[in-house]
């Protein structure tokens, strides 16, 4: 998957082009570097399904609204308009964009509670090959083979994650992971229908889906829970949203808020700005980092480590992917030698 800007940053090697990817590579990595306590900051938060996807939501909408209205110039009023202009020349792609992210940070946090944050990690580091998949079945877009070679060994390695421990009950939270990656690869193929667009805008209306989908399983609970009046089961709710009862009430807030407010809005923002600079293989490249990471982070403060099947499943993955990475950039590098030569000649006759 190349997007058209690919082209132009493989054959500039001026010095303000490298300057350019060296700003790419920094803002893409610092972003990934942002995001990648998720899962452990997750499992310390330590909150229930629909709690835990309402705040979620509601407050990396906020953090999302805050970066786009300080992003947009001139009074409050006139960032508040511009902000919501941008949003509606995403259009009808921008509300399925807004869907599929939806969907994506439904199964990552639902998947974080019922299995191990490394499979989820390596299960979601193999959504570019997904979307390399989706752009050929839909797109029309053709892929190398060697493209198709990684596709086949990541679903062989995610196969393994998937039935790792099924019979413990962590086969729903692969599950959820494989959807997780799914939607964003869909997400991925959909911005590609709209070359040139900024999708990031739609993120917000993403988190208050997020936190609608949160508020209506809690609502859910608490009618099928109490079913005694609407004044006990509105009771219900607000505990289940605020356990300010709970000892440790401070501190599992405070990891939500420093996750949903600060780091998520903050990395997925400096990820989006990524592309700008960087040829998109590169960026996926780095976004290993994230599963790297994160699994680490997991690792060294919950000693919360794979199976033997996991670590091999999550290699074959892992591999594929810098594999694949590896090769999309020796490619273009000899394209980038070969294309100057060309150039030379055609001067020369």
């Amino acid at each position: 998957m190349k997007p058209s800007t690919d082209s132009h940053l493989s054959r500039d090697h001026s010095p303000d082009a490298r300057a350019l990817q060296a700003r790419g590579v920094a803002l893409t990595a610092l972003g990934v570097l942002l995001i990648s306590p998720d899962a452990l900051l997750l499992r310390l938060a330590d909150v229930a399904d629909g709690p835990l996807v309402f705040w979620r939501g509601l407050l990396t909408a906020i953090g999302f609204a805050l970066i786009l209205l300080l992003t947009q110039r001139g009074g409050p009023g006139q960032r508040c308009a511009s902000a919501l202009a941008r949003m509606r020349g995403c259009g009808r792609t921008g509300l399925w964009v807004a869907l599929l992210f939806t969907g994506s940070t439904l199964g990552f946090v639902l998947a974080n509670q019922y299995t191990r944050a490394g499979n989820v990690l390596i299960i979601l580091a193999a959504s570019p090959l997904f979307a390399a998949l989706m752009s050929r079945l839909w797109l029309g877009e053709r892929q190398p083979r060697h493209v198709w070679g990684a596709i086949l060994v990541s679903l062989a390695g995610i196969t393994l994650l998937v039935m790792d421990e099924a019979g413990s009950g962590s086969l729903t939270g692969n599950l959820l992971a494989l959807g997780c990656s799914l939607s964003l690869a869909g997400n991925f193929t959909l911005c590609r229908t709209r070359p040139g667009l900024d999708m990031s805008p739609m993120l917000t209306l993403s988190g208050l889906l997020t936190a609608l989908c949160g508020l209506l399983a809690c609502i859910w609970l608490a009618v099928s829970g109490v079913g005694e009046g609407a004044a006990e089961g509105l009771e219900s709710v607000l505990t289940q949203l605020w356990p300010s009862h709970s000892d440790d009430f401070a501190r599992r807030a405070g990891w939500l808020v420093l996750l949903c407010l600060v780091l998520s809005p903050l990395g997925f923002t400096l990820i989006q700005r990524g592309p700008l600079y960087l040829p998109s293989a590169e960026v996926a490249l780095l976004m290993l980092l994230e599963s790297v990471f994160g699994i680490l982070w997991v690792w060294w403060v919950l000693d919360e480590s794979l199976t033997l099947r996991g670590w091999v499943g999550g290699a074959m993955v892992l591999g594929a992917m810098l594999i694949k990475s590896l090769i999309d950039r020796r490619l273009r590098h000899l394209q980038a030698t070969r294309t100057p030569s060309a150039d030379a000649s055609a001067g020369g006759n």
